[in-house]
């Protein structure tokens, strides 16, 4: 007699399922081409929440989770200031915030949570509202490819983090985090640098050595 109430219970989460991935591959067949370029195989799930979208450009094979928000401020960009790698993977609740110029390399992993912004919010004016004094500290962002950013991790202004680097969860990068690297902490720091042996013997496949 359980076996009718499981079986019920999977064509119920079955049915779900798919009709999450007709939504999101319809919405970047029919949304694509709002972007400065839209890759194949490429799905931003919803919700979410865009500005700017005609100076975001998306690589192929990326993943956007639920619940995002990709902004590009103003409008006088020349080429897109947002740029999101090929086989790039954002796990969702993520938010990349560009006044100039955001660039993630291929295959770049981003847990949930993560907030990447190349600008601040403006403070020095008491008698203003912060809301109102527009934005300062504008600096690129690069995040290098095969760089992995965990929960909560937070990059600021002009920062670049290197290829393969990793960016532990609850960090707040204030300065570059070199190639291989390891950062933890707020503010980051670096806590470990991959030689060139630990690389060779993380590439090299099990039984070669």
């Amino acid at each position: 007699m359980n076996a009718l109430p499981a079986r019920i219970g999977r064509i119920v989460v079955g049915s779900y399922r798919l009709a999450i991935r007709l939504r999101t591959k319809s919405f970047a067949v029919l949304a694509g081409r709002a972007f400065a370029s839209f890759g194949k195989e490429s799905v931003i799930e919803l919700p979410v929440r865009l500005t700017g979208e005609e100076y975001i450009a998306i690589g192929e094979r990326v993943y956007i989770g639920a619940g995002s928000w990709l902004q590009v401020l103003g409008s006088d960009h020349p080429e897109p200031a947002l740029v999101v790698g090929d086989g790039t993977a954002i796990a969702g609740n993520c938010v990349l915030s560009a006044a100039s110029s955001i660039r993630l390399g291929a295959r770049v992993l981003i847990a949930r949570n993560v907030y990447i912004s190349d600008h601040a919010h403006a403070f020095e004016n008491p008698e203003s509202p912060i809301l109102s004094q527009g934005i300062t500290n504008i600096g690129p962002v690069e995040i290098g490819d095969g760089a992995w950013l965990a929960q909560n991790v937070v990059v600021m202004p002009g920062v670049r983090v290197g290829r393969g680097a990793v960016v532990g969860a609850n960090s707040v990068v204030r300065d570059d985090v070199p190639d291989y690297a390891v950062a933890v902490g707020a503010p980051a720091r670096i806590v470990r640098q991959f030689g060139e042996d630990d690389r060779a013997a993380a590439e090299t496949p099990a039984g070669l050595t």
